[in-house]
């Protein structure tokens, strides 16, 4: 991984026009050919980037370009859509490439994973009728917890958290959007299960169709009879 801090302007080109004026950033060129622009700012969100396939290639300003105090330009375009991402880079602060190695993947923590087995084995809180596929269903960007046939063998993805906030909806999205491209999947659907569920998550689940599923992990593990509770 190259981590660059400099004094930049970004242009975007593609779907849509994008620009950010002059300002110090951190420039990541990551080991898949991902590129991605943060500021000091918005915690993990990148301000643009491009995603793989892509290829970057540097050149040298023009000369109204360099009496901007342009030195040189980052031109970085996407292999499958064309669409250009173009860093004109005013001064270079800080430049270090790093060798990572394999990374290990999330391991998820040992109340999560449980939550899976469980639900795995109890699929019918999901729904009557439904029946379990597969755990760690393996897709393009990572595995989806379950994937699980309904009632009437339609797929359905579940995406499991222990506390279900707007990033894990984000993920089951993301899960969906690719799965559904699969012919021998689709149409897929979505369940948001967390044993609690942020009000904003369900918001946003609901606004995109994904059903929601709050899972109480005593009475699953048969710690906690629900039946005779009170309340």
């Amino acid at each position: 991984m190259r981590l660059v801090i400099a004094r930049c302007s970004v242009d975007y080109a593609g779907r849509l026009s994008a620009h950010l004026p002059l300002a110090t950033r951190l420039l990541l060129l990551k080991a898949d050919g991902s590129v991605l622009v943060h500021s000091d700012s918005l915690s993990y969100k990148p301000l643009n980037w491009m995603s793989p396939p892509c290829t970057l290639s540097t050149i040298d300003p023009d000369q109204d370009q360099a009496d901007a105090g342009v030195s040189e330009i980052w031109k970085v375009t996407q292999a499958k859509t064309a669409d250009l991402l173009v860093i004109s880079i005013h001064e270079i602060l800080h430049d270090s490439a790093h060798e990572l190695g394999t990374d290990p993947g999330l391991q998820k923590d040992g109340v999560e994973a449980h939550l899976q087995k469980l639900l795995a084995e109890q699929i019918e809180l999901a729904g009557d009728g439904y029946r379990l596929v597969r755990r760690e269903y393996m897709t393009a960007i990572g595995p989806v917890d379950i994937l699980a046939k309904d009632d009437a063998g339609a797929s359905v993805a579940i995406e499991i958290k222990r506390r279900g906030d707007i990033d894990g909806v984000e993920q089951l999205t993301r899960y969906l959007e690719l799965m559904n491209r699969d012919p021998h999947l689709a149409p897929v659907a979505g369940i948001f299960a967390a044993q609690e569920i942020k009000p904003q998550a369900r918001t946003l689940a609901q606004d995109r169709g994904i059903r929601c599923l709050v899972l109480d992990y005593d009475a699953m593990r048969g710690l906690d009879d629900s039946d005779s509770r009170l309340f």
